[in-house]
């Protein structure tokens, strides 16, 4: 997936708690500061996330990795580093080993909830935090995506209903259904795009099963009762928190983060769900580019 990527680009691995974890980093030898993505899931890869590195053309060196057990980095089995916790420790070991210095933080879905709480550990490594369909409360983050269920045909949430009742996941019927939800609210683009598409196809199903569920809309891992929105109150990064109106991660969610970090901004995409930076990549990126350009200086990216 080397296509659609800007150069200068170098990839690699570095250790990580034990393991090689893999880096993709965008952008100039000098640059006027780094950002750090962080993807979804939990399971995906990195490649959805493509389009952040638009920022390279603007200065900015942009880096990209796979969390452990995910895509090309080590596809560890052991269970007990499946946690929020040590991808936490992940993003700092990884931040140190290339010598990054503080950055600003990009975390999208599960990735959001991740930067979130990396920030609270490590408030002096973080410059600014951005979260994408971000999310700090896991219950109240299930409840809104209900709520779009009960917007769906009557005939898709009879199947719906039909699959949980039965445990039945991965029938036909079920799997269309499942699909007609993530065409509304994942992903509004069709078909998708190839990064896209191939994070999904590549997801790690052994950390997406333990930590998250079945799919997007039933969690059942053990992320489901994560609940970062009381300690929210404590980040004093500046704090930009994105969505789309029509997000799997409804803005509600958007808003309740928005609301408990002082000082944090706000920005809806009015034609968008889950990917806005797909889905509106100019508006997105330039919305982006000014709130990064606000808090960046140059010669500062390492």
């Amino acid at each position: 997936m080397a296509e659609g990527w800007p150069e200068p680009m170098r990839e690699g691995t570095v250790d990580v708690t034990g393991y090689p974890m893999y880096y993709r980093m965008c952008g100039p030898a000098d640059p006027r500061a780094t950002v750090v993505c962080m993807h979804g899931g939990p399971g995906a890869t990195h490649d959805y996330l493509q389009p952040i590195s638009d920022l390279t053309a603007h200065g900015y060196r942009v880096v990209f990795y796979d969390q452990l057990g995910c895509g090309r980095s080590a596809r560890i089995t052991d269970t007990s580093l499946f946690t929020l916790e040590h991808n936490v420790i992940e993003v700092d070991e990884l931040r140190r080993a290339l010598g990054l210095g503080s950055v600003h933080l990009f975390g999208s879905s599960y990735g959001g909830t991740l930067a979130l709480a990396y920030t609270l550990a490590h408030p002096e490594a973080v410059r600014t935090l951005t979260t994408a369909g971000g999310v700090a409360d896991v219950p109240f983050t299930v409840e809104e995506m209900r709520r779009w269920i009960s917007e769906l045909p009557a005939p898709t949430r009879e199947v719906l209903r039909q699959g949980e009742e039965t445990g039945q996941f991965e029938t036909p019927e079920y799997e269309a259904a499942m699909m007609e939800f993530y065409r509304r609210h994942v992903c509004r683009l069709w078909p998708w795009p190839p990064p896209v598409s191939y994070s999904l196809e590549n997801l790690s199903r052994p950390v997406y099963l333990y930590m998250n569920g079945p799919n997007e809309f039933t969690i059942t891992g053990t992320i489901k009762s994560i609940r970062l929105v009381d300690q929210l109150g404590r980040i004093r990064a500046p704090t930009l928190v994105t969505g789309g109106r029509y997000d799997e991660v409804s803005p509600r969610v958007a808003e309740q983060i928005a609301r408990a970090i002082p000082g944090a901004e706000l920005a809806i995409f009015e034609a968008s769900s889950h990917m806005p930076f797909w889905e509106e990549r100019g508006a997105y990126l330039d919305r982006l580019r000014r709130f990064l350009g606000g808090h960046s200086r140059p010669g500062s990216g390492a």
